[in-house]
């Protein structure tokens, strides 16, 4: 997608350290460029992404592909370097006056560091390959070389994952199961916070993740792991971690620009502080990220999946990626009335093209603080913030444009390294401007008129307009009627059958005559949308300020207040802690953790703030302040949603660690559903350092998310409702079909309602089994 011409640490943060030094006017002749190349003293092979830092300085680069480093700086020599990179001994080496180019650094291998992150030459470490679950994994040299946007497109390549592209900024990963652009059955974490939305309920793909820079690796656990994950890891986990200060010190940089105006950039600056004795205390980071493209156009006016009609239908159809041309109404189809209205069947309103309707720029900026201290105990207290906006577009139930949302999360977490750890964090949303398309186009054909007002006045302006218009239309209606007679007066049909007979050859008929039917119904709808009166207005127009002025005025309006804009300021809050200890020969786990949901939508997605109305005069129109709706008291609905969930694990190494055997129980609650548990087994064996088969059995619970329990969502053509409740009252039925709703409208007969309940919306559970080899060449 995008092609990356800058690299950390290279070209650009020299430009961008000498743009700096000539804004605090220091001379050129001042400034020092210290150049030179980072490797291995053992193999010579040169190292990417290690930091090159004057010492007590923030001043340096990383390495580039080539293992080598430049940067400018004011400092004069002699001066000393502290060079850093993950799995190799900090190294320090001065500087003179007349030696700050060509530099040769080598790094020796720390060895009890290697030990630890397992730095190896396959992608997959040993501990991976040795877990109980499926994983595949990308490092951070995988995410380096992303060539896509962004490293989360470049998933897609790894084993039993699938990226789906709601939008060019909006990418879900799926793994196994059912593939979404609403992944609410897969887990997205990074360093163990949950990425969803807290009114959603699902990842937002890389739209509030970390940027590449920042990225140390992610992992990608594949099919049901909630006994490990918790509630949520139903298909699967993608598990991020993002790199410390500690490891990963310096200033990097990062350029990509690509087709669609691609233009992308990142900034990480990270550092860290001694004490006297040189052990490592506070360190911080600080992140910057910001994307601009422009997102592909919707164009696609074929028929959508299921169309009664397609192309060849003179009287429209339902297309793909234009709205409001939904057969919604009891009032838009001739066929039975041919003889009355000749050569006219079913027809469809022209509706709106998502064209006119969206702006397709799409914008994304994030921004994150970490600060970080180590204590002389060893206990380590993290605090993160990241805060995420940015405009795209979503596709689910309809098109959604979502524009300057926003998205903030506070994290801090308190432990000691593979022991214990307490975390907490809490996510909230605001909706922004953000709106529903298609619902937007229906709001504005609404502004012109009802669809049964339209619908009646374009069968009367067929009669009385189109006819004489074309008055081939009713020649040829009159040539059928003479044919059914003659075949009547033959014998060859009865008089009851001439009805039927005529509609017969009148839609064979029109189906031959598709030009003249067409250009007879194109017609009609400018005559139509050109009325204006007591139901209707005349159509408004896209591109006119008629039609820019209702648009502002629907998209400014929240679904409640005839709008189509979304409310949405919901938030999360979850704690976490886990505890590790030896228990004779097993390696035990504890934890526990609890969320809390507080959706606020105000109507708008779930049902909360049913009662909101707003005050008419006596003539029925709103009341106006400041160009506002007068708000009435509202039977405001607050709801909440909590669950909780404990976890205990046991792992046994024997036969020299050939065998590990693994045993988990969880336990889950949320308070509108029963105890669900959530066991798994496994015992993986390895015979050898590249050959590793495993045996698993393990379980995956999905609780509702809050959508699914308490959504009120009015899409235009339906309202989509939860149903925690389920829809019957005391065991009496209490829906009907649609079918024989169309019946009853014809007779009002009560008798024809077909009536049924809906049980109430239940916990999803999977068992899974699996068998798996894994083996890599020596």
């Amino acid at each position: 997608m995008g092609k990356k011409i800058g690299v950390m640490g290279g070209r650009i943060m020299s430009m961008l350290l000498t743009t700096c030094g000539c804004l605090a006017i220091v001379s050129l002749e001042a400034q020092t460029t210290v150049e030179g190349t980072v490797r291995d003293n053992q193999t010579k092979e040169t190292l990417i992404g290690a930091a090159v830092v004057i010492d007590g300085t923030t001043i340096g680069s990383t390495t580039d592909f080539d293992g080598r480093f430049s940067f400018v700086t004011n400092e004069t020599p002699p001066f000393r370097l502290s060079i850093s990179f993950l799995g190799y001994k900090t190294k320090t080496v001065s500087v003179s006056l007349g030696n700050t180019k060509n530099l040769s650094i080598s790094l020796e291998s720390d060895a009890v560091l290697m030990e630890a992150v397992e730095v190896k030459a396959q992608r997959i470490s040993q501990k991976q390959q040795q877990a109980a679950l499926t994983v595949e994994s990308m490092d951070v040299l995988a995410i380096k070389e992303a060539a896509s946007g962004n490293f989360y497109e470049s998933l897609g390549n790894l084993k039993e994952v699938d990226i789906t592209s709601a939008s060019l900024g909006f990418k879900v990963v799926n793994t196994r199961g059912f593939n979404s652009t609403s992944p609410v059955r897969s887990l997205q974490l990074i360093d163990g916070v949950d990425n969803q939305s807290p009114g959603l309920n699902f990842s937002l793909g890389n739209f509030l993740g970390a940027s590449d820079l920042d990225l140390r690796n992610v992992e990608i656990v594949a099919g049901a792991s909630s006994a490990f994950f918790g509630p949520g890891a139903f298909n699967g986990v993608v598990n991020m971690t993002t790199k410390d200060p500690y490891d990963f010190p310096g200033v990097s940089a990062e350029v990509k620009v690509g087709e669609r105006a691609l233009f992308q950039n990142a900034v990480r600056i990270a550092d860290f502080s001694t004490d006297e004795e040189g052990n490592k205390r506070f360190g911080y980071k600080v992140n910057f990220f910001r994307m601009e493209a422009d997102d592909w156009e919707a164009e696609d006016y074929r028929p959508i999946e299921g169309a009664a009609n397609d192309e060849s239908h003179p009287f429209g159809y339902d297309a793909v990626n234009i709205y409001g041309d939904e057969d919604v109404s009891f009032n838009n189809d001739n066929s039975d009335n041919l003889f009355v209205r000749p050569g006219l069947t079913d027809f469809s309103r022209n509706g709106y093209r998502e064209i006119d309707l969206l702006d397709y720029s799409t914008d994304n900026t994030k921004v994150g603080l970490g600060l970080f201290y180590r204590t002389k105990e060893e206990l380590q207290f993290d605090y993160g913030f990241n805060y995420s906006t940015g405009s795209t577009i979503y596709q689910g139930q309809n098109r959604y444009a979502m524009r300057d949302i926003q998205f903030y999360q506070h994290r801090f977490q308190v432990g000691r390294k593979d022991k214990w750890f307490l975390r907490a964090y809490r996510t909230s949303e605001d909706a922004g401007r953000t709106y529903d398309v298609v619902t937007t186009a229906i709001r504005m054909q609404e502004a012109q008129g009802s669809q049964a007002d339209w619908n009646t006045r374009y069968l009367t302006t067929w009669s009385n307009q189109i006819l004489n218009e074309y008055p081939q239309i009713t020649a040829a209606s009159d040539s059928i009627f003479g044919v059914v007679q003659q075949q009547i007066a033959d014998g060859v049909i009865e008089s009851s059958e001439a009805l039927d007979v005529f509609n017969d050859l009148s839609i064979e008929w029109i189906d031959d005559n598709f030009d003249l039917l067409n250009e007879a119904h194109l017609l009609n709808v400018d005559i139509v949308n050109s009325l204006s009166g007591d139901d209707l207005e005349p159509f408004f127009e896209p591109g006119t300020q008629r039609f820019d002025s209702l648009f502002q005025d629907v998209t400014r309006r929240i679904f409640t207040d005839d709008g189509s804009r979304f409310f949405d300021r919901s938030s999360l809050n979850h704690v976490h802690g886990e505890y590790k200890f030896q228990l004779g020969t097993f390696n035990m786990t504890v934890g526990a953790n609890a969320r809390w949901y507080m959706p606020d939508s105000r109507g708008t997605i779930f049902a909360d703030t049913l009662g909101f109305t707003y005050q008419r005069d006596s003539l029925g129109e709103f009341v106006l302040e400041n160009g506002q709706r007068v708000a009435l008291d509202s039977s405001r609905v607050e709801i909440t949603n909590s669950e909780w969930g404990a976890y205990i694990g046991a792992e046994k190494k024997f036969s020299e660690d050939k065998f590990i055997a693994n045993a988990t129980l969880r336990v889950d609650k949320n308070e509108n559903f029963d105890f669900l548990f959530s066991p798994a087994l496994s015992l993986v064996y390895t015979p050898s350092e590249t050959t590793t088969w495993r045996a698993s059995l393990s379980s995956a619970i999905r609780n509702p998310t809050l959508a699914d329990q308490y959504l009120y969502y009015n899409v235009g053509r339906a309202i989509l409702l939860g149903n925690v409740d389920g829809a019957f009252e005391q065991g009496v039925d209490s829906l009907f079909t649609i079918d024989s709703f169309n019946n009853y409208r014809n007779g009002l007969n009560r008798d024809t309602l077909d009536w049924f309940n809906v049980e109430s919306i239940r916990p999803e559970q999977v068992q899974t089994l699996e068998l798996g080899y894994r083996g890599r060449a020596t």
